[in-house]
């Protein structure tokens, strides 16, 4: 260790306020390592980042500056042993600032962003620990390592490479000067988008403007304009998306218009919100960072390390699904316009006119009303009786309420899994209601990985964005959210399942466009017979769900494709638009806009009844950080391995321990421990046929 970070360390340690009143800095004493909620304060978190840091680099001086010769263990295993202490404080801080938001915590995450990408470059661009990883790899295939010992070595030299380690001096300089500016800019979109979405919440005067959404639905938005300062008014709040939920109902023109309009322009209408510079320069700066690394585009940089390989692969299958979504939409939208007109209206048919008129023709054509199905969809029943049932007949797993773990937020739940041999597995959180401090969407995130090397069990926690009733009344879902669930949870059994010994491949830490089979394949469990008898209750009689209704669900599940598919793989030519510019082809921040409309017109997608799922402005899965950057078309290159493993589910058990338990030991166990479509060919044996998703979205 370095005289001078032996010094930094050991002052930022020796303050009895970091070790004895900070609790992130030692591991939590509450089972599986479950974070002391009822302990944190925001003002923990930044000196536990700075002691964290310090402690983490001392830990990689120590091995970088090791005199014995680099060997498998005292490198690799011992970097996936360092950085205990900040992994800790970066979980519960991001999982916390995600779900329970407020200016400090955003604050802090201005500060840290910045600092911790210097952090990861000062790490990845350690060129005496490089030296000795690149040693242990050039070795490898005389160390006689097990299977995922070699893929440690092989990914993390990969890793290392892709993030600069081969770079010279000089580009390293800039290269870490590119990092931090796009950590900032990452904060900033994030942070806007949270900020304007909810300033952009739509305010309506009267109760009659509202009409067609339910009673509840109106009691909640009075709640909401009354606690915004709006009081005798009526407040919408805005989901991520473009397609905001009360457009299906609300009969006044005039008031869809106004939501649809507030969505669109999100993060774009000018003020201290408006994240088109934002976009223009983290696309520049990920274009330049690309040609720094030696890709011609960021596109090409981010998908080099998924499972399609080139950005060649995404265009093949972008062509395969564009022209048929299209011309689905297309006919949906002359069917819709042709109700208009049926029923005397003048109007053509816009953005906020689609889900209206789509309930019409829907209930037209299958006699199924949307809103019919919620009473028998109660939030705890779909939980308890549908997942975890699931489950249960899945896996073998059992659940357990913990009520005396601390919560962060009073509508959450803390449930123990147990695995079918009656040993404890895990914790699983559960957070589905909607509130201003929380981010949008729905995601699955994790506080503790689970790993054999450092004796760790899987704390795995599933978030929506239900909007909460009014007090004392059930929380009805939609079918989509039941769906939604389902999803999430497909996700977190991918965490709670992991069964691999190095953290570096705990979970979900798969290549991105393989991330979400497990979480889209699970979703066939919604509507299997035997969950659905057991969770499909109604709310008051527990009557089960008609026979008939279920039939209806079926009939209209392909309903309304063309729309679906479209607005989705408009946000994917999107990202990929943006991000397979050359840094001197980046439009500056006037120009976002007309590069968006030219993008999407010249993909066919200049519709405006059909606008993109995201807009640029507020695409958070692709600006807010480099997740999916890219990578957006993850979903749909998935579900073709989701709609082929479903055809395989269904023809080898469909509900069973026998499937369950190949799903398990073939894919959910082994998280990022084998090449992601290997695990698929030993899940499936066979590779994916795209013709199974043509065939479930209707579009053959």
């Amino acid at each position: 260790m370095s005289r001078f970070l032996h010094l930094v360390l050991s002052t930022l340690l020796a303050s009895p306020l970091l070790m004895s009143a900070n609790p992130l800095l030692t591991p939590s004493p509450l089972p599986y390592g479950y974070p002391q909620f009822d302990l944190i304060q925001p003002a923990h978190f930044l000196p536990a980042y700075e002691a964290a840091m310090a402690e983490n680099l001392a830990e990689i001086d120590a091995i970088a500056s090791n005199p014995e010769p680099a060997t498998f263990e005292n490198t690799l295993v011992a970097l996936e042993r360092a950085g205990r202490t900040l992994a800790r404080v970066s979980a519960i801080f991001g999982n916390l600032n995600g779900t329970v938001t407020n200016p400090e915590l955003q604050a802090i995450e201005r500060t840290m962003s910045p600092k911790l990408a210097a952090h990861r470059d000062a790490i990845v661009l350690n060129p005496a620990l490089f030296a000795r990883i690149k040693h242990v790899h050039e070795i490898r295939a005389t160390l006689g390592l097990d299977a995922e010992s070699l893929r440690l070595v092989e990914r993390t030299y990969e890793g290392f490479v892709r993030a600069g380690a081969n770079l010279g001096a000089d580009d390293q300089q800039r290269l870490r000067a590119l990092n931090a500016e796009l950590a900032t800019l990452h904060t900033t979109f994030a942070q806007n988008v949270l900020k304007e979405r909810n300033a952009a919440a739509l305010i309506v005067d009267t109760r009659e403007e509202l009409a067609g959404l339910s009673d509840a639905a109106i009691a909640s938005a009075a709640a909401a304009a009354t606690k915004a300062g709006h009081d005798g008014k009526y407040l919408l709040s805005l989901l991520n998306t473009t397609g905001q939920p009360p457009l299906e109902s609300l009969t006044y023109r005039t008031t869809r218009e106004r939501l649809m309009q507030a969505s669109l322009t999100r993060n774009s209408r000018g003020g201290e919100f408006d994240n088109r510079a934002v976009i223009s320069r983290i696309a520049r700066t990920r274009a330049q960072r690309a040609v720094l690394l030696g890709y011609a585009t960021h596109a090409d940089l981010q998908v080099a390390d998924q499972t399609a390989g080139s950005i060649a692969a995404i265009n093949r299958l972008m062509t395969q699904l564009v022209p048929p979504a299209i011309k689905n939409a297309r006919r949906e939208a002359a069917d819709l316009q042709a109700m208009i007109n049926a029923g005397g209206g003048s109007h053509e048919l816009a953005a906020w006119d689609w889900d209206f008129y789509t309930e019409k023709v829907r209930q037209a054509r299958y006699a199924f009303d949307a809103s019919e199905v919620r009473p028998f969809f109660e939030m705890n029943r779909v939980l308890v009786d549908g997942i975890f049932f699931s489950a249960e007949r899945l896996f073998g797993l059992t659940f357990k309420p913990r009520p005396d773990l601390p919560k962060y937020h009073e509508d959450t739940s803390v449930w123990e899994v147990f695995d079918a041999d009656g040993a404890s597995l895990a914790l699983f959180i559960v957070d589905w209601y909607a509130r201003p401090e929380k981010r949008g969407g729905a995601w699955m995130s994790s506080y503790v990985t689970q790993s054999d090397l450092l004796g760790t069990r899987p704390v795995v926690a599933n978030h929506l964005n239900v909007p909460k009733p009014p007090a004392g009344e059930p929380t009805l879902l939609t079918y989509d959210e039941v769906t939604t669930a389902f999803h999430e949870f497909g996700h977190g059994v991918h965490g709670l399942l992991s069964a691999v010994r190095y953290p570096r491949f705990s979970g979900t830490s798969v290549p991105r466009d393989f991330v979400e089979f497990p979480s889209q394949v699970y979703e066939i469990f919604a509507d299997d017979p035997a969950v659905l008898a057991n969770y499909a209750r109604h709310h008051a009689t527990s009557e089960p769900i008609p026979a008939a209704l279920l039939e209806k669900i079926e009939a209209a599940a392909k309903f309304n494709q063309g729309f679906a598919t479209s607005e989705y793989l408009a946000a994917t030519l999107l990202d990929q638009a943006w991000h397979q510019l050359a840094p001197d082809a980046v439009p500056d921040a006037d120009g976002v806009l007309a590069f968006e409309a030219e993008a999407l017109a010249k993909a066919g997608f200049d519709f405006a009844p059909v606008p993109p799922r995201y807009r640029s402005p507020y695409f958070s899965h692709i600006f807010s950080s480099n997740g999916y950057a890219a990578g957006y078309y993850s979903y749909i290159w998935a579900e073709v391995l989701d709609a082929d493993g479903a055809d395989w589910i269904r023809h080898n058990g469909g509900l069973s321990r026998a499937v369950g338990d190949h799903l398990r030991r073939t894919v959910l166990s082994r998280g990022g421990s084998a090449d992601a479509m290997q695990l698929y060919r030993d899940f499936a044996g066979r590779e994916p046929d795209v013709k199974h998703l043509l065939r479930r979205r209707g579009l053959e």
